[in-house]
């Protein structure tokens, strides 16, 4: 799990580390405000109008074109794990989309002065190993020397316009499936207090490598009005980016979230990331929480996931169905997490889910 007593720790070569170094919602929302607006484009289907995964272009009215970038600061410590958790997080934002990738280019930035060639020759190699996953070359890239580690993609993927899965086209009585577990900021964070169990880093490494692949599945179904992956922001982020974008309010059930199996415990002894304190400062005045929830519990809705699964709107009479198919494909912690209501933007979140 960590580096040899004799190497730098990759980890300490950077300030933050996976989708936790994220810029702020609300700071990311300011900077937004000043970008042109994109509306003289009209193949321009998806732009930055409604904090979207991935732009998106429409070639012919047929097919259209998915570009999406990611990238960030060290996680863990092995480097070749490092570059296998940055490579799925890029790729997950086309998934996100409906979208299948074609081909991906290596944005690379690196001290060169202070790791050794061999660890960077492995970061790209374990971002490589998963672009061969997904059935993708790694096309080209840009590097430059860097103060901090950094590492990520930029992809781009194609998908039939008409499958466009957008995460502002949830419907009033949606229910929501989350495809992941929570809690990866949660243990990113113990990594750098070495309080992280072997077992708990295994479970972290294997989330955030599990392609999610099953996003051009989800938007063949007719069912499924809306989908986001859920990052940096935390469920509570993502989930409000869907509430604004529909112009609906958003209700999440605290108890029936899927959680990694140290997470709780490890959040209970202070194992939190400054972008939990960062993301509920951005979004708090339009959330409501449950009078009693700790401190705790309110750091794992706002935990930032680095490679979080996929943040599913689909019609209520299909979610129990739709939730089997996508355990079926190898997602076990998949859950109904929620639902989509009438009424002003906004989360809300209750302990448990009303009886049907």
């Amino acid at each position: 799990m960590h580096a040899p007593v004799d190497e730098v720790r990759l980890t300490s070569l950077a300030h933050g580390g996976g989708c936790g170094c994220k810029l702020a919602p609300a700071v990311l929302q300011d900077l937004l405000s000043e970008m042109p607006r994109s509306a003289p484009f009209a193949n321009l289907l998806v732009g930055t109008e409604t904090a979207d995964d991935a732009a998106v272009w429409d070639l012919d009215g047929t097919t259209s074109i998915i570009a999406t970038t990611d990238f960030f600061m060290p996680m863990v410590d092995d480097p070749h794990t490092f570059g296998r958790i940055a490579a799925t997080n890029a790729i997950s934002d086309v998934y996100a989309m409906g979208g299948t990738p074609i081909f991906a280019l290596a944005i690379v930035g690196m001290p060169i002065d202070k790791m050794d060639p061999a660890d960077i020759c492995q970061i790209l190699a374990g971002g490589a190993s998963i672009c061969a996953e997904a059935g993708i070359p790694v096309a080209g890239g840009h590097s430059i020397d860097c103060p901090e580690p950094v590492y990520g993609l930029a992809v781009i993927g194609t998908c039939a316009t008409s499958r466009i899965k957008r995460n502002s086209s949830a419907r009033a009585g949606d229910a929501l499936i989350l495809t992941k577990g929570i809690g990866i900021g949660v243990y990113s964070a113990a990594i750098k207090k070495d309080r992280l169990s072997d077992r708990a880093y295994e479970e972290m490494v294997a989330s955030t490598t599990l392609l999610n692949r099953i996003g051009p599945r989800l938007a063949a179904n007719a069912a499924v009005s809306a989908v986001t992956d859920v990052t940096g922001f935390g469920i509570l982020g993502h989930s409000l980016e869907m509430s604004r974008g529909a112009g609906a309010s958003v209700q999440l059930y605290l108890e029936a979230l899927p959680l990694l199996d140290e997470a709780a415990a490890l959040a209970q002894e202070g194992c939190v990331t400054g972008a939990s304190h960062r993301n509920w400062n951005s979004y708090s005045d339009a959330v409501t929480l449950p009078d009693d929830l700790a401190d705790w519990q309110r750091h794992l809705l706002t935990d930032p996931q680095t490679s979080g699964g996929l943040l599913v709107a689909v019609a209520s009479e299909e979610a129990e169905k739709l939730v089997g198919d996508i355990r079926g494909s190898g997602f076990p912690r998949a859950a109904i997490v929620g639902c989509v209501e009438a009424g002003a933007p906004g989360v809300r979140v209750v302990k448990q889910r009303k009886p049907v």
